[in-house]
């Protein structure tokens, strides 16, 4: 596996204030239960069920009001035949009622009793632990804290929690061609789009990004700026590694690196290299913008996380060409349960992955 390839993950504690994104090095157990007490669903009234089965709008029945339970001041008596406590969403079920009903379903008789439209309904009531308990484990190593999930994590009762440390993944964009946006393009220059698109796919993934800059065609260069790469974790690289008299990425790694395999059965993609430098595992990613980011979405991304890529399965509204002996991702567009081509399958036509939501 090519996760095989990456340093071991390392555990860190962080609070959870800064965990977002953060892929979790061990189980969460939860500290409490949740809800720490039997509570109610609704605004409205606890009550005993059986005291309510015959109340209908036609002909309401009545309770005597004897107290009220909110969130935080939970009503401290019983509750007996014929009676009731007004309680409000996340507010204790007292005992003696084991049903709600709903504020919509009351009239005030007068200030110390109720009218019913109809029963109340112990489907209201949400019991002690019925979303975990104490001691149950919730969440899972190698899960990541999505909001979702850290917002659960903190209902655990973890003000900190053990993470992987974040991989370095140290990146560099190689290319005479190759300028910085903002400056005045000459003919058959590009800005830098690779290296600023990967950035952002980097750190969507939960690493950190150690920016090498660019590198011109220069052998020389190249070298110098791979060997910046020190305290990295793997380096990523775009440019530089097909056929061509100056892909100079490629030769680096085969005349003085290590080559764990080169092109693959991949459209877009098919130059991408895998290999080492100085025990530094190294992505070399083409250089066509299409085929860059496509390539970190299907392999290098999968190796940082150790998560495949989400999938949908779709009714085509449109073919999707296929090619013998390779994999074809075309970009698509989803609309309701199909997906359709997008036409511009070019990987140089970078707007193809703006402009779409999948690759199929």
């Amino acid at each position: 596996m090519l996760t095989d390839l990456l340093p071991a993950s390392q555990p860190e504690t962080v609070p959870v204030a800064e965990a977002a994104g953060r892929y979790l090095y061990a189980d969460l157990e939860a500290k409490v239960s949740h809800p720490s007490a039997t509570e109610s669903a609704l605004d409205g009234i606890a009550c005993r069920e059986t005291d309510t089965l015959s109340a209908t709008q036609s002909r309401p029945l009545r309770l005597k009001v004897v107290g009220e339970s909110r969130a935080g001041v939970p009503f401290a008596g019983h509750v007996g035949a014929g009676e009731c406590v007004r309680i409000y969403t996340g507010a204790p079920v007292p005992g003696g009622a084991d049903a709600i009903c709903p504020v919509e379903q009351l009239e005030d008789d007068d200030s110390d009793a109720v009218l019913l439209l109809r029963p109340a309904s112990p489907s209201d009531v949400r019991p002690e632990g019925g979303d975990f308990r104490a001691g149950e484990v919730v969440l899972h190593t190698g899960q990541r804290l999505t909001p979702a999930r850290l917002a659960l994590a903190v209902s655990l009762g973890h003000a900190e929690v053990t993470v992987r440390r974040r991989l370095r993944v140290a990146l560099l964009s190689t290319g005479d061609e190759v300028r910085e946006p903002g400056t005045v393009l000459t003919p058959g220059q590009v800005y830098d789009s690779n290296r600023y698109g990967l950035a952002a796919m980097i750190r969507e993934a939960g690493a950190e990004v150690i920016d090498l800059g660019h590198a011109p065609d220069s052998p020389q260069r190249l070298a110098e700026l791979v060997e910046g790469a020190g305290g990295a974790d793997v380096l990523l690289t775009s440019g530089g590694v097909s056929m061509g008299k100056y892909d100079f990425m490629r030769d680096l790694l085969l005349e003085q690196g290590r080559v764990s395999f080169w092109k693959v059965r991949l459209r877009p993609g098919g130059p991408a290299m895998l290999g080492g430098w100085r025990g530094l595992p190294v992505f070399g990613l083409p250089g066509n913008p299409v085929s860059s980011l496509v390539v970190f979405q299907v392999i290098v991304r999968p190796a940082l996380t150790g998560e495949q890529p989400f999938t949908l399965r779709l009714r085509a509204a449109t073919p999707f060409r296929a090619i013998a002996d390779k994999a074809a991702y075309w970009r698509g567009n989803i609309q309701g349960g199909t997906v359709s081509d997008y036409g511009k399958q070019g990987s140089g036509v970078l707007r193809s992955l703006s402009d779409t939501g999948a690759l199929v």
